[in-house]
């Protein structure tokens, strides 16, 4: 079996291969295509292709990771939305939660408002009312109102059609008609309606998750269907599939359905790798540090388990979206941003970024801003001739024009103290968001191991590492190429939610029946799925989850359902399986309340071949003289004073396992340069990580423990 896993980042594109027969792995990255992914993507398939002298037609899974959903909603060019609602509720996308980021503030921007996903004029009212709390219909829905509301919304020529009426997620029979009409009368329209995507309690957070899909859905649609006839055009015959938010895997045509769950399709790939290399290598504990040319991608990953969003504490940009998502957290921060003065005189890097076009002044390519990779080129820390294997040669005055000019004048500093300031600020920017994803949740950064991935991790892990005071770093075989290696560790994963509102104390047996009969058709919904995307049933496993609260809580929690057909013993064990996960989650909990079930969720999970590392031939080298290259000077900053050190650069491929690199070092490959400090050193582990610590005899005996003992158990 033949698979490629592509990554579209906002500068690069960042593909592997791996070749189950042969053992053969191959990485490769080129430019990304911001005017069209695919164009890219389509591009670097084909050059890795050529590579590793595979023809197309060969490759069995083409695993993709996109960042096209999350680019629409940044950048705000989404679809033109329309909008069937309940009348008199046309404004609940409007009034939200009366809640705000700041509670205070009176000027602070409420993205709903200020950038509704639906204008006011797209959401028209239409008559129909159903009831709590079993669904039955008060108000008909009057028909004739939908056909005059859609001639309404063609006049206004909106993209997409949604339907969002009140209660829908008890009974649907009012939106499932309204679509019908919809499609009758306007049959070329793509239509959604809320029961369908997010079928939960919760009006606005259902009305806004059904209008986000809306709003990325054609482009979305447009991009995975000239990816898939394109490929097709190419005689590729393999199968594409979709990173979701989830960190599961979804068919191309699954993830059209709903394409929200796309939303952090880039980023969920370097999560998942970082838990592997953690199981890999023996470390519980990680922080995902993922930077590449635009933002760092930040995740905690407590027992090498990504972490998954709340449903209801998942958003985007502002806007909830209860949908499954890995907690990542992203700011702008890499290789492309831009370090500047700002009118107060204050010197600032990012969020901006040059991207790939025109890039850092040091690209060539007309780009006058200094950038965080200008910074490390006039540092010495990346050498012109070897970045991304010399196919993009690097101009190292031009970065030094841009810092003098945009930098070191207006602030009277010398080139090098700039250029140390723009990594300070850049390292600084990303700590202070672990520290917000990590000390403020009750974790202790200094008891995880950074795993830096992405082009630029390993040029700033080890300085990012001392900021937290993290005892290690890990740098993964192809740090470049993380996110795609992360695909391939992957597996195809749904979620069917239904929603079913009961008080679980003193259930009727007709009750007990109702329930599993509701979550024997979600299973069967499940396995169906699976089955369609190919998937053996002996590879499909099925989670079973209720979402789970007392009587009168605003909010629920989310228990596994016990195996098998629910009894009313089982259904006891789920009450007090709930009991527990109130008490880890407020430290407390209420024996003698009423537990009430609100909906049940099965995530469907197809089992598929995962990455396979070969293990390296020992070596146990002290700086080992074979993969030495030459020396350059580098400058690190030593008790407080830039220096100017003579500093060995070493070639990654030729490291064998135990070796170990005393710094100040530099460890150079396509994908990456791994800079070490002089205080630091780097062991390669049997499976070619490299393990940074500090040179004392805690850190080697920590490191001489690896496989024994999860990182940060040992209190020095």
């Amino acid at each position: 079996m033949i698979r490629i896993g592509v990554d579209v980042g906002g500068t690069f594109t960042d593909l592997i291969l791996v070749n189950d027969t042969t053992k053969e792995i191959k990485v490769h990255k080129v430019p990304s295509t911001t005017q069209d992914q695919s164009i890219g993507v389509i591009k670097g398939i084909k050059e890795l292709c050529e590579l590793s002298n595979v023809a197309l037609s060969e490759i069995d899974y083409i695993l993709h990771g996109t960042t096209v959903a999350t680019n629409i909603t940044i950048e705000g060019d989404g679809a033109k939305v329309g909008m069937l609602t309940t009348k008199n509720y046309r404004d609940i996308l409007h009034i939200a939660r009366h809640k705000k980021v700041e509670n205070f503030s009176i000027q602070q921007s409420l993205p709903w408002q200020d950038h509704p996903l639906v204008l006011r004029r797209h959401r028209l009212p239409i008559t129909e009312k159903l009831a709590a709390p079993d669904g039955r219909i008060r108000t008909p829905l009057n028909e004739e109102e939908v056909r005059m509301a859609v001639e309404q919304l063609k006049a206004e020529n909106v993209d997409v059609v949604i339907i969002c009426f009140l209660f829908s997620f008890l009974n649907d029979v009012h939106e499932k008609r309204a679509k019908e009409i919809v499609q009758e009368c306007w049959p070329e329209i793509q239509v959604f309606t809320s029961s369908e995507v997010a079928p939960r309690i919760r009006e606005y957070e259902r009305f806004s998750t059904t209008a986000m899909n809306a709003y990325v859905a054609p482009k979305v649609n447009q991009y995975i269907t000239n990816l898939v006839s394109t490929l097709e055009d190419s005689q590729a015959k393999g199968n594409l599939q979709i990173m979701q938010s989830s960190g599961g895997m979804a068919s191309a045509e699954q993830a059209t359905t709903a394409p929200m769950n796309l939303l952090k399709s880039g980023p969920a790939g370097g999560v998942l790798a970082a838990a592997w290399w953690g199981t890999l290598d023996g470390i519980d504990n990680i922080i995902s540090v993922d930077i590449g040319g635009t933002s760092a991608d930040i995740s905690i990953i407590p027992d090498n388990i990504p972490r998954v969003v709340n449903p209801r504490d998942a958003e985007v940009n502002g806007y909830p979206v209860v949908t499954p998502m890995i907690e990542v957290d992203t700011i702008g921060a890499g290789g492309g941003s831009i370090a500047y003065v700002d009118a107060g005189g204050a010197f600032r890097v990012g969020p901006k970024s040059a991207g790939s076009t025109p890039g850092p002044a040091c690209y060539g390519q007309g780009g006058l801003d200094p950038c965080v990779t200008d910074a490390n080129v006039v540092l010495g820390r990346l050498d012109p001739e070897q970045f991304l294997g010399g196919d993009l040669p690097l101009h190292p005055e031009k970065s030094a024009q841009a810092i003098k000019e945009k930098i070191a004048k207006p602030l009277n500093m010398s080139v090098e103290e700039a250029a140390l300031g723009i990594l300070k600020i850049i390292n600084n920017n990303m700590a202070l968001s672990i520290r917000e994803n990590s000390v403020r949740k009750g974790i202790d950064p200094r008891d995880f191991a950074l795993f830096a991935s992405g082009g630029a991790g390993p040029l700033h892990s080890i300085d990012l590492a001392e900021t937290i005071e993290s005892k290690m770093v890990m740098i993964p075989n192809y740090p470049g190429i993380t996110a795609s290696s992360g695909l391939l560790v992957s597996d195809l994963k749904y979620h069917f939610n239904s929603s079913y509102i009961t008080s679980l104390q003193g259930l009727t047996q007709e009750s007990v029946v109702n329930v599993n009969k509701e979550l024997l058709t979600l299973e069967e919904q499940a396995m169906d799925q699976l089955k369609q995307d190919g998937i053996l049933e002996k590879d499909i496993v099925l989670e079973r989850i209720a979402e789970c609260r007392y009587i009168g809580q605003g909010f629920e929690l989310r228990v596994p359902i016990p195996d098998g057909t629910l009894t009313k013993h089982s259904i006891q064990n789920l009450i007090e399986g709930f009991h527990l996960t109130h008490k880890q989650e407020y430290g407390h909990y209420f024996p003698g309340n009423t537990v009430e079930l609100i909906s049940l969720d099965i995530v469907a999970t197809g089992l598929t071949p995962s990455l396979m590392l070969p293990d390296l031939e020992e070596g146990g080298s002290l700086n080992p003289e074979a993969a030495f290259l030459y020396e350059r000077n580098t400058f690190f900053e030593v008790d407080g004073e830039i220096q100017e050190i003579p500093t060995p650069r070493y070639k990654r491929e030729n490291l064998l396992a135990n070796d170990v690199i005393e710094g100040p070092a530099a460890i150079i490959q396509r994908d990456s340069t791994t800079v070490i400090p002089p205080n630091w050193e780097m062991k390669v582990s049997k499976n070619g990580t490299l393990l940074a610590t500090k040179k004392t005899e805690s850190s080697k005996f920590l490191v001489d423990r690896m496989h024994l003992s999860k990182v940060g158990v040992e209190n020095e």
